[in-house]
């Protein structure tokens, strides 16, 4: 999956299928904001999955 854009806000995914975590990397106009951690299991993660927690930050910030 790659980069996912909202409302001039980048979300940029990363994983480890050996520890089996990630983090989604937050931007806004190219500035890194923060990141949001994640763990799922399998060889990738669930778009779902990636997709709901970008919701969730977003609905939790008013974007």
């Amino acid at each position: 999956m790659g980069a996912v854009e909202r409302n001039g806000f980048r979300f940029e995914p990363e994983y480890s299928v050996i520890n089996q975590n990630g983090a989604i990397h937050v931007y806004n106009k190219g500035e890194f904001l923060e990141e949001i951690k994640f763990s799922f299991s399998g060889k990738f993660p669930d778009l779902d999955q990636i997709e709901k927690l970008i919701d969730t930050y977003c609905n939790q910030r008013g974007i």
